[in-house]
């Protein structure tokens, strides 16, 4: 399996990855980073916060970009080199978050993809947006 090369690459092309976050998911995603900031894992804690209640980490909603980077567009063999983030809107359990990546520059010279990127939940908020740059496969 190999991702699009540069020259199978066009502005404009996009790709998407859709996944209901589950209190698994959280739990599973503290465990293997090491973050178990109550806003995350403790509901008696969280219920006291701006939120009212736990929120995913804003890095599981970002990894879900890097699963179409890596995945779709361009797809495997991509190398991930720079990812900018905007946090914008809080992800709960149970809100399913839509992942997008759409490139908006290529550098043929320099095998250089920017793509703009973002998540949006269920309600189509914006939770997080920002740019990547990969490298993609080559021929």
């Amino acid at each position: 399996m190999k991702g699009k090369t540069i020259s199978e690459l066009k502005v404009g092309d996009s790709a998407e990855f859709s996944k209901t976050i589950s209190e698994a998911d959280v739990y599973l995603y503290a465990g293997v980073t090491g973050d178990l900031n109550p806003a995350h894992i403790n509901e008696a804690y969280a219920q006291n916060t701006f939120f009212k209640t736990r929120i995913a980490h804003g890095m599981l909603s970002a990894g879900f970009i890097s699963g179409v980077l890596g995945m779709q567009l361009p797809g495997p063999g991509t190398i991930y080199m720079k990812q900018e983030l905007n946090f914008r809107a809080p992800v709960r359990i149970g809100d399913t978050i839509t992942a997008r990546a759409e490139v908006i520059e290529i550098n043929t010279d320099k095998n250089r993809v920017r793509l703009k990127t973002t998540c949006v939940n269920q309600e189509g908020t914006l939770v997080l947006d920002g740019e990547a740059m990969v490298s993609p496969p080559k021929a």
